[in-house]
């Protein structure tokens, strides 16, 4: 099994197959890969030469490819003057999540634009009740789309994304130090109902990621890990950054959330940004009620000769 997903990893098997739900364990993987490597260095009796040079060969493989999301990326200067966006994203799980938790979340953190997944009417009425309209007052709200935005900062140009994707996402813009940040507020369908709409979701926002510029914010939740094949064409061909791996932190799982007694295991939800902005920080937090954990981050307008890519 270490090595069927070992291929699948590197043949970009799982796009639009049923393996797109086994990959997302390839950190676990790794581990084990790691384990039975020690394991038959350990013990006389598997101590046999060619299935110790198999298995760590497979241990090398795991390890070249995720042993770069724990480095953080080479970081371009950031001026201390330049201007930063924090932004938040949660699925609020068809509006259970805790309204009260949630907006203390947005004022402790002091958030500026919260992305949305599965919010219904009844939760943006809840969301409005316990004072959320009052924090973040300009909304790009679509309840029939299941992606929203709410913004401090006025939103412009916003509406569903003109994409092919399940169902339309979110888009709008906002306005920091004088540029204009395009946003997306993501949901994609989930491979394990249709790994072929899943992939063809992937495969459109990548289009739509690839003509938005730099200045380009995609957040939410992808239903998707740094180890899908779909997803990495989205960094590569969208020319979008995965904020927890340009920072190192390679190790956020977000999903299940307050699923009791399963930790969360896996990282579906991420903030992806263009090469105009820059990753400060990145952190999850939980909110009672739903089934993923919120992604924070904070992002710095890098200025034009600073930006890579």
């Amino acid at each position: 099994m270490l090595c069927v997903l070992l291929v699948v990893r590197l043949t970009g098997l799982d796009a639009g197959t049923p393996f797109a739900v086994p990959v997302v364990l390839f950190p676990y993987a790794a581990a084990l890969s790691v384990l039975a490597l020690t394991t038959m260095i350990a013990v006389p009796a598997l101590r046999s030469l060619w299935p110790v040079i198999v298995a760590a060969l497979v241990t090398a493989a795991y390890a070249v490819l995720l042993i770069p999301r724990f480095i953080p990326h080479h970081q371009q200067h950031i001026p201390a003057q330049a201007p930063e966006l924090r932004v938040a994203t949660v699925n609020t799980h068809v509006g259970k999540a805790d309204t009260r938790a949630l907006v203390q979340l947005v004022k402790s953190e002091r958030i500026d634009v919260l992305a949305v997944q599965e919010l219904p009417s009844a939760g943006i009425a809840a969301l409005a009740e316990a004072g959320l309209d009052k924090v973040l007052p300009h909304q790009e709200l679509h309840p029939e789309n299941d992606s929203s935005l709410y913004s401090r900062i006025p939103l412009t140009h916003g509406g569903p994304l003109k994409a092919d994707t399940a169902w339309p996402q979110t888009t709008a813009q906002v306005t920091v130090g004088g540029r204009a940040v395009r946003l997306v507020a993501v949901h994609t369908y989930y491979p394990l109902g249709d790994a072929q709409r899943w992939t063809r979701d992937l495969t459109a926002l990548t289009s739509v990621a690839h003509d938005s510029g730099p200045d380009t914010v995609f957040l939410g939740d992808f239903n998707a890990s740094l180890d899908h094949a779909p997803m990495r064409e989205l960094l590569t061909s969208g020319g979008l950054t995965d904020t927890h791996a340009e920072l190192g932190k390679g190790w956020a799982r977000t999903w299940p959330a307050n699923k009791s007694p399963l930790p969360p295991l896996v990282q579906l939800d991420h903030v992806l940004h263009g090469s105009g902005l820059a990753g400060i920080s990145v952190s999850e937090r939980t909110v009672p009620g739903t089934d993923h954990r919120a992604v924070i981050a904070t992002l710095a307008l890098l200025p034009t000769n600073e930006r890579t890519g």
